[in-house]
C-alpha cells in the first residue's frame, strides 16, 4: 500500500519535471533554428499553430466524446471570445515571446516565464479585482514577491555578470566538438529581448481572465482551445506576411527547422496539455504552477555545460531571483485565498443566527 502511494505521489512530480524540462530543449532548439537557419519567428508561429490546430480537431472531440452537455459552439459571443484569445494568446503573446528569444536566450525565457504571477497580481489591482490588505499576510507576501520579480526581471536585462568559462571536461569533449545547438542569438539584443519576453508574460494574465470568462460560457475547454488556435493562426499569418517581405522564409523543407516545429507542435497542443490536466484532477488546479521554476535549474546546468562560452552567471543569477519572485507571490496568492476560505467559513456558520451578516458581505463583495 506505501508503494503504491509512493508511486502515485512521484508519477505527478516526474511527470511535471519532465514537462518543464523538455520546455526548455525545445526552447533551445527554436532558438538555435531562429539563430544558425535565420528562422523567422512570426512563420515559425504560424506553422506551429496551424500544425496544432489539425492536432486539436480530433483531439478536441476524443477528449470530450463522453461529456453529453453539448452546447453551441459557432455563437456570436463565444466565437468573439475566441477570436480574442487568439488575438491576446497567439498573435500577441506567442508572437512578441518568439521575438524575444530571437534577441535573447532561452534564460531570458524562464526569466520572464516567473514573472506571471507578479504581473497577474499587477493586473488584478488595476482591474480593481484585489485590494492590498496590509494586515494581512497573504496579500504582503504578494506584494514582496512581485518587487523581487520586478528586481529579477531588470536585474536579467542590464546585468549579465561575467562568462562562465569553458574547463573542458574530457568525458564530453564539450570544448572541441561542433555546436549543434546555441543557446544565445547570433543578433543579440539583450534588453530588448528582456523586454519583449516580459511584455509576453503581462499578456498571458489578461489572456488567463477571458480564458476563465469562456470555460464558464462553455465546458469543453479543448474545442475552444481549438477555435482560438485557428483565429491565432490567421491572425498571425496576417502579421507574418506584414513583418517578413520575402516570401522565401516560408519555404520548408526537411531539415531541422521542420522538426522543431512538428516537435513544438506536438507538444504544446497534446502533451503539455494532457499531463497539466492530468495533474491538475489527480492534485488539484494550483499543482503544475509549483513547476513553472524548473525551467530556471534545467536551463542553467545547460548553459553552464552545453554553453559555458556564451552563458553569463549574471543571467542566471537574475532567473533564480525571478524564481524566488515567482514561488514567494504564489505562496502569498494561496494564503490569501486560504484566509478568504477561513473567513466564508466563519460568516457561513454564523449566518445561521446573524442573517444580517450575509447583506453585509455581498456588500463588501461587490465593492471589492
Amino acid at each position: 500500500m506505501g508503494v503504491k502511494v509512493a508511486i502515485g505521489e512521484m508519477l505527478p512530480c516526474t511527470a511535471m519535471i519532465i514537462v518543464e524540462a523538455c520546455t526548455i530543449f525545445l526552447t533551445i532548439m527554436a532558438s538555435t533554428a531562429m539563430s544558425k537557419l535565420g528562422m523567422s519567428s512570426f512563420v515559425f508561429v504560424v506553422y506551429t499553430n496551424a500544425l496544432s490546430f489539425i492536432l486539436l480537431i480530433p483531439y478536441s472531440f476524443l477528449f470530450h466524446r463522453r461529456d453529453k452537455t453539448e452546447e453551441p459552439l459557432l455563437t456570436f459571443p463565444l466565437l468573439s471570445r475566441a477570436f480574442i484569445l487568439g488575438l491576446v494568446g497567439v498573435t500577441i503573446a506567442q508572437n512578441i515571446a518568439f521575438a524575444g528569444l530571437s534577441y535573447s536566450s532561452p534564460i531570458v525565457a524562464c526569466g520572464a516565464a516567473n514573472m506571471i504571477p507578479a504581473f497577474s497580481f499587477i493586473i488584478a489591482i488595476i482591474l480593481r479585482k484585489v485590494r492590498i490588505d496590509w494586515k494581512s499576510q497573504g496579500s504582503v507576501v504578494r506584494v514582496i514577491g512581485t518587487l523581487i520579480s520586478i528586481v529579477g526581471i531588470l536585474a536579467m536585462a542590464f546585468y549579465k555578470g561575467p562568462v562562465v568559462k569553458q574547463y573542458s571536461p574530457s568525458f564530453l569533449h564539450l570544448a572541441t566538438s561542433p555546436k549543434l545547438l546555441v543557446f544565445t542569438s547570433t543578433h543579440e539584443n539583450w534588453v530588448l529581448g528582456c523586454f519583449l519576453f516580459a511584455s509576453a508574460s503581462f499578456a498571458l494574465p489578461i489572456w488567463n481572465i477571458i480564458q476563465a470568462g469562456s470555460s464558464k460560457k462553455h465546458p469543453h475547454v479543448m474545442k475552444i482551445t481549438c477555435l482560438y488556435t485557428l483565429f491565432g493562426t490567421i491572425q498571425s499569418a496576417l502579421l507574418a506576411l506584414f513583418m517578413e517581405k520575402d516570401l522565401s522564409v516560408w519555404r520548408l523543407k526537411l531539415d531541422f527547422e521542420l522538426l522543431v516545429i512538428v516537435l513544438t507542435a506536438i507538444f504544446g497542443s497534446l502533451i503539455r496539455s494532457s499531463v497539466q490536466m492530468w495533474c491538475t484532477r489527480l492534485k488539484g488546479p494550483s499543482y503544475p504552477l509549483f513547476f513553472k521554476p524548473v525551467g530556471v535549474p534545467v536551463a542553467s546546468t545547460c548553459g553552464c555545460v552545453l554553453f559555458a562560452a556564451t552563458f553569463h552567471y549574471g543571467s542566471m543569477l537574475s532567473a533564480c531571483i525571478c524564481g524566488l519572485g515567482y514561488y514567494t507571490t504564489l505562496w502569498g496568492q494561496l494564503k490569501e485565498g486560504e484566509t478568504k476560505k477561513d473567513i466564508k467559513g466563519n460568516v457561513s456558520a454564523s449566518d445561521e443566527k446573524v442573517p444580517l451578516l450575509q447583506d453585509q458581505k455581498q456588500e463588501g463583495d461587490s465593492q471589492v
